[in-house]
């Protein structure tokens, strides 16, 4: 080796250590009272040891030991993080029933007797636009300004009487109004995503739960009470916030329930869910027949939640990644009682190794921590851009769709395009089911990608170069064609695109360590948040820029096609517990290796046991331990 080589050379240069540490040469150190300050280094204590492997195995020790999704407890657990989800699908979607934008007209009587009728359709471009509908009468001639009016009267669409448009007259001038109330929700969902996720990693997922339980009750039935269009945007924000607190909570907590065999069905059934309240929320505005008691309705059944106080435990698996052992020993013991089951069944000494590791400090990591690793951070945001690619461009395939352009709608009926909406989301879901089992998450987020990205393309592209081919006075092709061209490509790409946004989040939540899992949800969710923000940014500008939208997120697609390959699958993996682990989750070939094959790279344990320097021996004084052959400081 090069360090026998310098030895017999005998050289110049800086002498190397022997076996034992010590220089060759140096002279031993004079007897004598040890130099000042040595009595100091010497009192330093010893690093603490390392915590026992097996209580860091939480899905290969713990929950065995716990009887998995088997317990009778455990399962009543995950159907208490599904039933919320009922309601969390009506928050979502009430913006479509509060805030639809209705049919409009002012009709008002002129000095001799005679009425004057302006009217107008209320459509989602807010741009108040005047056409007369045709159950109204036709106007009769008139000076006044057609925005000029002390009195309106509606045709909402959505199943309601009165809405917030109709309630304060935010039409024509003030229908700007409308999309910042829009806005409100959606931003309060990013701060709460993004906030909470980084409380919820040190202060744990039930307090994050049970206090945005308390607050949705308090601001949520607050909104029924506005007394004005201000106060209303204001109290969404904060209703929006607390709503984020719960979505995150019960996320965490239902991923961190499961054995790595029941993850995905697990939180698919909540989805499926909370789907249930889109497809039902209608029929809960026809009955409601008000904004404000739709409101109340919506916000009440979070009253049952506050019982989750006294039923719902903290989650285990984060007191056990945390070193918080001894209340992780009282929640084990109060899970075996609940299952009635035998401590002496612990085959692995769960319990013994909790005892000894009873007085250790707890270890509490923040998000921040990620920007030190080399892996994890790459992992963390490359599901962060795929939710924002994957939500932004649900929203320009939707108004391609529907037409961004007057005509708003496919059929002139709101609950043709609620429900047309609704059945794609649904689909897309149990579409997810079966890809996902057999290629993966890696595999099918891929695919899921790469439709959304052909569908966008397609678009793109060659709908404008049939426009063109249809002017030619013998092509034969009319614009019907192209239509129906664009009507195909935008349902293909809202299919994929909700799936690849809906598949981001949960990937992200498999591969982010326990430790920080809170703050990883809270990125990516936020990610989604802010591509669901295109909506309403375009519609406020009327859809001016929206060729544009359209195109930076299809160059975006094609980013994150390259980007997904750098993704590790994490099918039935046991979940990282600490950010080690999480650094320990490196990308695997897409395509199994076949018999006989050897891997191009080098996996994880060769790499350990590789080194060119492994038999030299660390320096004790006066050189540093991270001192190469050469001499250099190692970077």
């Amino acid at each position: 080796m090069a360090i026998e080589r310098r030895r017999e050379a005998g050289g110049g240069g800086r002498p190397l250590p022997e076996e034992n540490g010590s220089v060759p040469g140096a002279a031993a150190p004079p007897p004598g009272p040890p130099p000042a300050g040595a009595a100091e280094i010497q009192a330093v204590p010893p690093p603490a040891a390392a915590c026992s492997p097996l209580l860091l195995d939480y899905d290969g020790s713990v929950l065995p030991f716990l009887g998995g999704l088997g317990g009778g407890y455990q399962r009543t657990l995950v159907l208490l993080t599904w039933v919320p989800a009922l309601f969390i699908g009506f928050s979502k979607f009430s913006d479509s029933f509060l805030l639809d934008q209705p049919d409009f007209w002012c009709q008002q009587a002129d000095g001799q007797g005679n009425w004057s009728v302006a009217a107008g359709h209320g459509n989602r471009s807010g741009n108040g636009s005047i056409f007369p509908p045709a159950a109204l009468p036709t106007p009769v001639a008139g000076n006044a300004s057609e925005c000029d009016c002390h009195e309106w009267h509606y045709r909402i669409r959505a199943g309601l009487v009165q809405n917030v448009v109709s309630k304060w007259d935010l039409v024509c001038d003030s229908a700007w109004k409308v999309h910042i109330a829009k806005f409100s929700l959606l931003v309060g969902l990013i701060f709460g995503h993004l906030i909470t996720g980084c409380i919820a990693d040190w202060v744990g997922r039930r307090p994050i739960l049970l206090f945005s339980v308390i607050f949705i009750l308090i601001f949520g039935l607050s909104v029924a009470l506005s007394v004005n269009v201000t106060m209303f945007s204001t109290l969404r924000f904060f209703e929006g916030f607390c709503l984020a607190g719960i979505v995150l909570s019960l996320y965490a907590l239902r991923i961190e329930l499961c054995p790595p065999s029941h993850r995905f069905m697990i939180t698919m059934v909540a989805s499926f869910i909370e789907m249930a309240g889109q497809f039902l929320m209608p029929g809960l505005a026809a009955l409601c027949r008000d904004w404000q008691v739709l409101q109340a309705v919506i916000i009440c059944p979070f009253l049952l939640m506050l019982l989750y106080w006294v039923i719902f435990p903290e989650s285990l698996r984060w007191l056990m990644a945390t070193q918080q052992f001894e209340a992780s020993k009282e929640l084990i013991l109060q899970l075996t009682r609940k299952n009635r089951m035998n401590t002496e069944s612990d085959i692995k000494g769960v319990v013994p190794e909790l005892e000894k590791e009873i007085t250790r400090r707890s270890k509490k990591v923040c998000i921040i921590k990620v920007v030190g690793t080399r892996n994890l951070w790459k992992n963390i945001v490359v599901l962060c851009v795929n939710s924002l690619t994957g939500y932004g461009i649900h929203h320009c395939f939707a108004k391609s769709m529907m037409g961004h352009e007057a005509k708003m709608t496919i059929t002139q009926n709101f609950y043709a395009d609620y429900y047309t909406m609704a059945g794609i989301a649904l689909a897309s879901c149990l579409a997810m089911c079966p890809v996902v089992g057999f290629l993966g998450r890696r595999g099918g987020l891929l695919l899921f990608m790469i439709l959304t990205a052909l569908a966008s393309l397609l678009q793109l592209g060659l709908l404008n170069l049939i426009g063109k081919y249809s002017q030619l006075p013998d092509s034969g092709m009319s614009d019907s064609v192209k239509d129906k061209f664009s009507t195909a490509f935008s349902i293909v790409g809202m299919f994929s695109s909700h799936a690849v946004g809906s598949l981001s989040v949960f990937f992200c939540a498999e591969i982010t360590p326990t430790v920080i899992r809170g703050g990883g949800l809270g990125l990516v969710l936020a990610s989604a948040g802010f591509g669901r923000l295109t909506a309403p940014i375009m519609e406020l500008h009327n859809q001016k820029g929206y060729f544009l939208h359209h195109v930076i997120f299809a160059c975006c697609t094609l980013i994150c096609i390259i980007c997904i390959l750098l993704l590790p699958e994490s099918k039935n993996q046991n979940l990282p517990e600490n950010i080690p682990d999480g650094e320990h989750y490196t990308r695997q070939p897409l395509l199994p290796h076949k018999k006989g094959e050897q891997p191009l790279l080098l996996t994880n344990s060769e790499l350990k046991d590789y080194s060119g320097l492994h038999d030299s021996a660390t320096v004790s004084d006066g050189i540093s331990e991270n001192t190469t052959a050469n001499g250099m400081k190692s970077m």
